[in-house]
């Protein structure tokens, strides 16, 4: 916790004023986290000082609120551009990145918990940055970093807002933005370095070395490609829905399985099931496999049976004996991308609507995929083949650019 506030004394985040009666303060309070390695080992404690920004009003104490974050196709597609060109990937980490955001407007927070002034226990912060809870933090916090790498030759991604791009003569560095953590990579190494250098200048930065731990996605850079899974956050799934010592099955669902609303059926926890489809959505980003699976659960997640909660533990007790497996990105391939449609025709037995499915590969890596329920109920075969191929060439289209 004194380690969180000489952050805010470096970073001149707030300056102690007189409360008065028409200032809208917003209070603030502490939260404490475990950071973990990908093998699930503590590496130290964290404790955040983080404001109850559910209290701002709008058009009082923010505007403008959206922020560009980086979606996983373009992680992977990151990861496969790469590997096939063989340069080697690099992460780091802002430290309290949102309390380098410069804020806009007149915001004022209570003073920490526990660390109140003992000559003005009274008094209040007005901030003159961004903090942690704010609405508009991660906003400012994107501006800053952005204006910096524009002001350093840096080009943004015309599609993608959080890539950033560097031309040196037949070189190239491409830098990734997911909020405070950067991954950065280049064909020439000076270039890195210069990067480091430069953005360690401006903030404080703790630079991770080679990419091995993403977003949950432990990444293994080997000599002939790259390997990539979330065996740790399975493991860690497992264990959550007490399934760690469950009996392995093949298939994550069964090819006559055909789920429908279950009106007479028993009802579940609807917190539970909800909270596991959402933690197996999160692993569909290296499990291309399950995709289906857990789309079909999700389906019934307003009013979960039985049955539905049934088929959802399949799935897990399919992990149970994958939970190493994951895509591996070979090198030393051409640099071509090909996209594949199919479409399950009426696949739903409530609504009737037909199912899409696409993927797409940059040479061998696959590194973009989805299935869900058109929109419209498709009258032909031939319409639902034409809806699920015009969804396939629209994300061509977006990973072209």
């Amino acid at each position: 916790m004194h380690k969180e506030l000489n952050q805010f004394a470096r970073n001149e985040v707030w300056t102690l004023v007189p409360r008065t009666s028409e200032m809208n303060v917003i209070d603030t309070k502490w939260v404490f986290k475990n950071k973990l390695d990908k093998q699930g080992v503590i590496v130290r404690n964290k404790a955040r000082l983080v404001a109850k920004g559910y209290n701002q009003e709008e058009g009082i104490n923010y505007g403008e609120t959206y922020a560009p974050v980086a979606r996983l196709e373009v992680v992977r597609l990151l990861l496969a551009y790469a590997c096939m060109n063989g340069f080697k990937l690099h992460q780091m980490e802002v430290k309290s990145a949102f309390l380098k955001g410069y804020i806009d407007e007149e915001d004022y927070v209570c003073q920490p918990p526990g660390f109140e002034d003992h000559k003005h226990p009274d008094y209040i912060f007005k901030l003159k940055k961004a903090l942690y809870g704010l609405k508009q933090a991660p906003r400012q916090w994107y501006e800053r970093l952005s204006n910096f790498l524009l002001s350093h030759a840096y080009e943004r991604g015309k599609t993608d807002k959080t890539l950033f791009i560097k031309k040196a003569f037949t070189d190239i560095i491409l830098v990734q933005v997911y909020v405070n953590d950067i991954i950065f990579g280049s064909t020439n190494q000076n270039l890195c370095e210069q990067f480091v250098a430069a953005v360690q200048g401006e903030f404080e930065m703790s630079v991770m070395g080679e990419l091995n731990y993403f977003l949950g996605l432990q990444i293994e850079e080997l000599n002939h490609g790259t390997f990539l899974s979330q065996t740790k956050y399975c493991k860690e799934l497992l264990k959550k829905f007490d399934m760690e010592n469950c009996k392995e099955i093949l298939t994550p669902m069964a090819t006559n399985c055909y789920l429908d609303s279950d009106e007479k059926g028993t009802s579940v926890d609807q917190t539970k099931y909800i909270g596991l489809i959402g933690s197996l959505l999160y692993l569909t980003a290296s499990r291309p496999y399950i995709m289906f699976s857990v789309y079909l659960c999700a389906n019934f997640r307003s009013n979960p049976k039985e049955s539905h909660f049934t088929t959802a533990k399949r799935i897990l007790k399919y992990l149970q004996g994958t939970t190493n497996v994951g895509l591996w990105y070979p090198s030393e391939v051409s640099l071509n991308l090909v996209g594949y449609s199919d479409y399950d025709f009426v696949g739903c037995k409530i609504d009737r609507k037909s199912t899409s499915g696409t993927c797409h590969l940059l040479g061998s890596s696959l590194i973009s995929w989805h299935s869900k329920k058109q929109a419209c109920v498709a009258l032909s075969t031939a319409e639902a083949e034409y809806i699920a191929t015009s969804s396939c060439c629209a994300q061509s289209l977006w990973i072209k650019q």
